[in-house]
């Protein structure tokens, strides 16, 4: 399968999956709590790096565009009209990358439906705390798809740190701009600048990229082998911790 054929296919699976959704109310309004709840529990475990100059942009760039409960149809849209040039005209090492984050977003997506699926068989709830989380993640297992989904993550943050080193491609992508607006391409534009920023700006700083990731992959792996292993309550402590 090609680089766009996979763009394609990831895309289409989260068009699908939100389909599905938006069928069913319950489902779709569910979907969005789960969504909800992990971007509030990114920030719960971050709020540390979130509160220090140096981590707080890379945070708030996982928040928004890995972690966040945002709608990014149209971005997603854009993604695969983009698909075959991006083949064409980018060297292979970001043309995979852009495969590496389609394939996150649909992990995600489906994990997410999954999620609010286990969610509504377990029975009614108001609102959705830590506990009945714990409970659908474990209902749901899939330990492969939760360790895939980290190390895309991770991927996707060491490739864009080996990105701001090479100046033309941060040129290539400022040159874009005019056409990529004028194209309507303006959201996958901004997201991919905000990228080389902020991935840019930690790796002048020296070692603060690979200390970030390295924060993310000690305390994501910690909570996925948590919530697998434990039970439910030891399970909300370590979702609600702080004290990292």
């Amino acid at each position: 399968m090609s680089a766009s054929e996979a763009i394609r296919s990831a895309v289409a699976e989260v068009t699908q999956l939100r389909a599905q959704a938006a069928q069913d109310p319950v489902l779709r309004s569910t979907v969005a709590a789960v969504k909800a709840f992990q971007a509030a529990r990114f920030r719960t475990t971050y709020g540390d790096l979130l509160a220090t100059e140096r981590f707080r942009p890379a945070v708030l760039f996982f928040l928004n565009e890995l972690y966040s409960d945002k709608d990014y149809t149209q971005r997603d849209a854009q993604f695969v009209r983009i698909a075959g040039p991006l083949e064409r005209l980018f060297p292979e090492s970001v043309v995979d990358t852009a495969v590496s984050m389609a394939e996150l977003h649909a992990i995600t997506e489906r994990l997410d439906a999954a999620m609010a699926r286990a969610l509504l068989a377990s029975g009614p709830f108001a609102t959705l705390d830590s506990a009945h989380y714990v409970e659908a993640w474990q209902n749901v297992g899939h330990a492969d798809s939760r360790q895939f989904q980290l190390a895309t993550v991770l991927r996707v943050g060491q490739d864009l740190t080996q990105f701001t080193r090479k100046r033309g491609l941060r040129t290539l992508l400022r040159m874009m701009r005019p056409a990529a607006r004028a194209a309507g391409l303006g959201a996958l534009q901004s997201f991919l600048e905000a990228g080389f920023d902020t991935f840019g700006a930690m790796t002048a700083q020296g070692d603060t990229a690979q200390a970030f990731l390295g924060f993310i992959a000690q305390r994501e792996g910690a909570l996925i082998d948590t919530l697998f292993s434990a039970d439910v309550a030891t399970s909300v402590q370590a979702l609600e911790r702080t004290d990292w």
